[in-house]
């Protein structure tokens, strides 16, 4: 993960769970499982990443979040969204600017939360045909 204004790491490592909310800042790496809702400050440079093999069930509200887990529950990316090969959501994805590998599947609705004027369109960095987008 790209290093952001803070270097403060916490990992919840493989084989662990936590139950219950979690409020964060700087970056969050999720190898385990966590049941609860997991959040960041919007106007901060928080980062998660659920990496293969972690999961979340809950709620995810931080403006940059990478995906190569599971995760049960909508997601809201304020900035930058990333699904990577492995990525597994089930519930609704907000998002500012997204990147969407091949294999990555998504069971709910993509919504852009870019504010819209005439002269724009939501941006994406990344979009691969083969990436399954289902319950639209």
């Amino acid at each position: 993960m790209a290093s952001s204004g803070s270097n403060h790491t916490t990992l919840i490592a493989r084989q662990t769970e936590v139950s219950g909310d979690l409020h964060f800042r700087g970056n969050l790496v999720i190898e385990g499982t966590v049941k609860g809702n997991v959040s960041a400050h919007s106007d901060s440079d928080a980062r998660l990443q659920v990496v293969d093999g972690g999961k979340v069930e809950g709620e995810i509200r931080v403006p940059h979040v990478v995906i190569n887990g599971n995760v049960t529950g909508d997601v809201y990316a304020a900035r930058h969204l990333e699904l990577s090969a492995k990525a597994m959501v089930e519930g609704n994805v907000h998002y500012k600017l997204i990147e969407m590998v091949k294999g990555a599947q998504v069971n709910g609705s993509l919504v852009s939360n870019v504010e819209m004027d005439s002269a724009s369109e939501p941006r994406m960095l990344e979009y691969s045909e083969e990436a399954s987008v289902d319950g639209e």
